[in-house]
């Protein structure tokens, strides 16, 4: 929980957490969000392909990964920004400000 105590330390109102990837999947057909941070390592796979979805629907999204090498990330998602554990207020911030720049 402590991305979400951070998230809403940055002053974000309305945090949804998803054990997996189908109840995140379930979430975005629900309602519309301003911003989605996915934890890249889920046990057996890897969110990418969710970050593939939110880019087609130019959703704005950031990357948390234990993975610090960008080698890692496939080709067309190296440039989205990412932060890697630990993180703290201020590395989330700036992953904030860089994933939704230029949004309303």
């Amino acid at each position: 929980m402590e991305a979400e105590d951070i998230l809403r330390s940055l002053g974000v109102e309305h945090v949804e957490i998803a054990g997996n990837l189908a109840e995140a999947g379930v979430l975005i057909e629900a309602q519309p969000f301003d911003f989605a941070l996915l934890d890249v390592n889920l046990g057996s796979q890897t969110s990418f392909d969710f970050a593939a979805l939110l880019a087609a629907r130019g959703m704005p999204f950031g990357f948390v990964s234990g993975y610090g090498e960008n080698s890692f990330f496939p080709a067309a998602l190296r440039k989205i920004p990412h932060i890697t554990k630990p993180f703290d207020e201020s590395s989330m911030a700036r992953l904030l400000a860089a994933a939704t720049a230029g949004q309303p």
